[in-house]
């Protein structure tokens, strides 16, 4: 009896158990279905549309330029551009974009006239009359843009006793809340050191490379600390930071070497622990910090060891490695961020080297299209935020201790006292005056080599579609969303944003 009672009992459990599966696979399916029609039945004919473009030897700057039209779906043709936009295909979100708020930034930023350093600060933070940056970098003491190399203690101080930030009171400190304030007063900042003092170094030099000694690893740990607590203490919120500067670079301003090991070690016994114990195990820790090149490699060693791992945010990047072949090589960004999709990407700097004054004269579409072509890729390839080096150089492409002259988007002439926007600054505004934090990003596919795109949609559900010809020739393209399809566009080298609202 007993037997048979349990049999019924079983038999009853299992019945119970495929009914509740069958009602979960068709609960799933109709959310599928649900899910694919909202998708495909969307009618963007009735959303608004704006298109801003700026482009190469025009006056078109982030111009507002008309609209697009949707219609009925429109097959593209093998011979024509067409872009496809799929808003129910969501990826990564979106942390922002910026730069960095270096001493030689500061410093330029100082010597204008206050009328033109107000306009500099709505001109990049303030979202309205500018491009909206939310994100920034600051540097821990000296880099190769600042005047002078400088730490924050006195040299030989293993206590750090005499650790002080006095040196950025002059400049960076109140030219970063200023930047603060003009973001409507939050900005994502993080710290990247270019090198330890150079007592804690084996070449005994800050500059040159060399290496952290063993016997500082703790030392500097506490650094890293000791800057956080003293920064915040100043009203400047650090978000997080990254272990080291371009860690396999020998350079002959200050630079530090860590190999793949060493670097995983410091991170998993002395600067995640430390942080921890110092109350500031919020703070988000960028590994590499480096090219693109050896992204993965670095990754692997990192993120394959948990203990390493757990105190790893992400992997910052940078896009020097183009020294080799002048290639780009997005896909590492890519091979990280699918094997290691718990992991973020961030770009933590790039700059178009070698300044030239001539080249900004002549609008060489080199410069912008560097900028338009890896942002698109990177955001494409998984990466959740992009920063900029230098926000501000002089007429020079400085200040900088060691002659490294570069471009930045803007240069502030400090004999004059005008600012000078390139055409840089209106390609990354493209980005980060219409894709806003917490957006999403969308699957967006091109189908011509000369035509980039990447798609996002915010908060709000405005999407934002970014496209770049870097042909010398108009493209005529057609844009699908859905079943609806638009045409439209573009001119010889330029850029357009494309923001879609629904009507209300």
């Amino acid at each position: 009896m007993k037997s048979l009672e349990k049999t019924a009992s079983t038999i009853t459990a299992a019945s119970m158990l495929l009914l509740l599966m069958l009602f979960t696979n068709c609960t799933n399916k109709k959310s599928n279905i649900l899910n694919k029609t909202d998708s495909n039945s969307q009618d963007y004919s009735v959303f608004n549309s704006r298109v801003y473009t700026t482009a190469h030897s025009t006056n078109l700057k982030l111009s507002l330029t008309g609209s697009i039209n949707f219609k009925g779906f429109k097959q593209p043709l093998e011979t024509e551009s067409a872009i496809v936009i799929n808003p129910s295909k969501t990826f990564q979100d979106f942390l922002g974009i910026g730069a960095a708020l270096t001493d030689a930034s500061a410093e330029t930023f100082y010597k204008l006239p206050k009328a033109k350093q107000e306009v500099f600060m709505d001109a990049y933070f303030n979202p309205d009359k500018g491009i909206g940056y939310t994100l920034a970098r600051t540097i821990i003491h000296s880099c190769d843009f600042s005047t002078e190399s400088y730490t924050y203690i006195e040299e030989g101080d293993v206590a750090l006793k005499t650790f002080n930030i006095e040196h950025d009171r002059k400049f960076r400190i109140p030219f970063t809340k200023k930047a603060i304030a003009a973001a409507g007063g939050k900005l994502t900042m993080y710290a990247s050191p270019w090198s330890p003092p150079a007592f804690m170094k084996t070449n005994n030099n800050m500059l040159q490379g060399g290496k952290l000694k063993a016997d500082f690893y703790q030392p500097w740990a506490n650094y890293f600390s000791k800057f956080i607590k003293a920064y915040e203490k100043e009203g400047i919120p650090i978000w997080g930071l990254t272990i080291q500067n371009e860690p396999m670079a020998t350079q002959r301003w200050e630079s530090c070497i860590y190999t793949a090991q060493e670097e995983r070690d410091f991170l998993k016994n002395y600067l995640g622990p430390t942080l921890e114990k110092e109350g500031l195990g919020d703070k988000k820790i960028i590994v590499w910090d480096h090219n693109r090149d050896l992204l993965f490699r670095r990754a692997n060693t990192i993120f394959s060891d948990p203990e390493a791992s757990k105190y790893a945010w992400g992997s910052g990047f940078h896009w020097y490695e183009d020294w080799k072949d002048g290639q780009p090589m997005f896909n590492a960004v890519n091979a990280v961020n699918e094997a290691y999709p718990d992991k973020n990407l961030l770009f933590t700097e790039g700059c178009n080297e070698s300044y030239d004054l001539n080249r900004i004269e002549n609008s060489d579409p080199k410069l912008a299209e560097r900028y338009g072509r890896s942002m698109i890729n990177d955001f494409n390839n998984g990466t959740v935020g992009w920063t900029d080096w230098n926000i501000l150089l002089d007429e020079n492409g400085g200040p900088n201790h060691v002659g490294n002259l570069c471009f930045a988007p803007v240069h502030g002439n400090t004999k004059t006292g005008e600012l000078s926007f390139t055409n840089s600054y209106y390609y990354i505004g493209h980005f980060s005056k219409f894709i806003r934090q917490g957006a999403k990003r969308i699957s967006s596919v091109s189908s011509s080599n000369n035509l980039l795109t990447t798609a996002f949609i915010n908060k709000d559900n405005s999407i934002v579609i970014v496209a770049m010809n870097q042909s010398d020739k108009k493209v005529s393209y057609t844009l699908t969303i859905g079943s609806k399809t638009a045409t439209s566009n573009i001119l010889p080298h330029s850029i357009q944003t494309i923001i879609l609202n629904t009507k209300i």
